[in-house]
């Protein structure tokens, strides 16, 4: 029993370490989930809110979208009219969405008020906050059919929402909106949800799927895609939530939502497994690949001096002439997006110290969003682990804790191998920020 008992403990230890990164990364940052009205009527549906819970006891601003399609369906007594899968809202059946979404969101806000028993967290207060969030406006004759009180999301109110997650609440938003008349329009929580990550500039939107799995037509398991992969993925899939949901999460990563998974309900504890592994349980699905990072070769060293010379002036870059590009060209990678070069990192290895220096991280910033910063530092990362090097190190003065945030720790100027240590410029003061890259 001893033995079992210490492989558990050092089963647990192993994982906390690999999560730990992810912690700290994800602290901060603003999360969309969306779960269909089938999710309320899982036995195991308290579980996915526990997993939120402690989401949100780890600093994750949290918003949630639910749906009301099976609740609403119960309480109608002829059957709903769709019209390219949207529900023909009229008078009789809008008052059935909005008592199916007043019993559901209350039902929600029960669950996510008891916290975390029998955790340090016990007793804990999670606030829940909800309302007239959505302004939406009439989706109005698709195909010939007036869908009357069915609408479509005009806009987010971004700063009332961002105002509760400042205050530490969980944000609750329902497949219903409200126009500037004061109307009400039935909702699709798929939209609510998309627009919402939109608008909010959040690090992940996640879908849960209440029916079929994340598999593809032949049921391998789609680990990762990218949304330019996802058309032709979509005419496999059979029908289902992944058919579902794919085309918004598409739409997402190209208006800038970090990346957006889908994960099967039928998996216990999948949102931690998917959000704190490598591998994840499910598909993450990342921006559309019109960009390119690869070698820099001689050709680009006119792209990056426009990347890095607004960052030189403004001191965060030390300044490097052309001559000096054009010679360590072949030491940077960039990221090429049609045609043209919008962000670059260099990588200096020092094989006898197993350790690489990386240098002139930028991105051009008017494409400062969806993740190119860290789609360079992976890039960079998986390079020097090619070499056979188990250390990478950085010299910043205005960014230190956007590395921290990415696994790297503080060091010290003699923590550099000797041939970089003897060029550190103790003028400038860079702090020195280290990773280990052990693959």
């Amino acid at each position: 029993m001893a033995k079992i008992a210490q492989a558990d403990a050092t089963s647990f230890v192993e994982w906390f370490r690999a999560a730990a990164p992810y912690i700290h990364a994800f602290r901060g940052k603003t999360f969309v989930f969306a779960f269909g009205g089938e999710a309320m009527l899982r036995d195991d549906f308290v579980d996915l809110i526990y997993d939120i819970n402690l989401l949100s006891a780890l600093g994750v601003r949290l918003v949630l979208v639910h749906g009301v399609r099976p609740q609403v369906e119960e309480r109608l007594a002829a059957e709903a009219q769709y019209v390219r899968g949207r529900r023909v809202t009229d008078a009789d059946a809008l008052e059935h969405v909005k008592d199916a979404v007043g019993s559901v969101r209350v039902d929600i806000e029960s669950l996510l008020s008891v916290g975390l028993p029998n955790t340090p967290m016990a007793g804990a207060e999670i606030r829940v906050a909800s309302g007239n969030y959505v302004t939406a406006q009439p989706a109005g004759v698709v195909d010939g059919v007036d869908l009357q009180f069915t609408g479509e999301v005009r806009k987010i109110a971004v700063a009332p929402i961002r105002d509760r997650l400042n205050a530490g609440e969980i944000v609750l938003l329902s497949p219903i909106g409200y126009s500037p008349t004061g109307e009400v329009f039935n909702l699709t929580l798929e939209e609510v949800a998309t627009q919402a990550a939109i608008a909010l500039e959040a690090a992940k939107l996640v879908f849960i799927l209440d029916h079929g799995d994340t598999v593809d037509a032949k049921g391998r398991r789609i680990n990762r895609v990218t949304a330019a992969q996802v058309p032709k993925l979509l005419r496999e899939l059979p029908e289902g939530d992944m058919k579902l949901y794919l085309p918004h999460a598409v739409h997402a990563c190209k208006k800038g939502v970090g990346k957006v998974h889908l994960i099967s309900a039928d998996v216990d504890g999948a949102v931690l497994m998917e959000l704190f592994t490598h591998a994840g349980v499910g598909t993450m699905v990342t921006r559309q690949s019109v960009e390119n990072l690869r070698p820099a070769t001689i050709d680009d060293v006119g792209g990056i001096l426009s990347v890095i010379e607004p960052l030189e002036a403004d001191g965060i870059l030390v300044r490097r002439s052309r001559e000096r590009l054009e010679q360590e060209v072949e030491q940077f990678f960039v990221d090429e997006l049609d045609g043209r070069i919008v962000g670059c990192v260099a990588l200096y290895p020092f094989p006898e110290a197993g350790a690489a220096e990386m240098a002139c991280l930028a991105v051009a910033r008017e494409f400062q969003r969806g993740g190119r910063g860290d789609a360079l530092l992976a890039s960079v990362e998986e390079a020097a682990m090619e070499l056979g090097l188990t250390q990478l190190f950085v010299l910043t003065t205005r960014t230190t804790h956007w590395f921290i945030e990415r696994g790297f720790v503080l060091g010290a100027p003699e923590d550099l191998p000797a041939p970089r240590k003897a060029l550190y410029n103790w003028q400038r003061r860079s702090k020195v920020l280290i990773k280990q890259i052990e693959g």
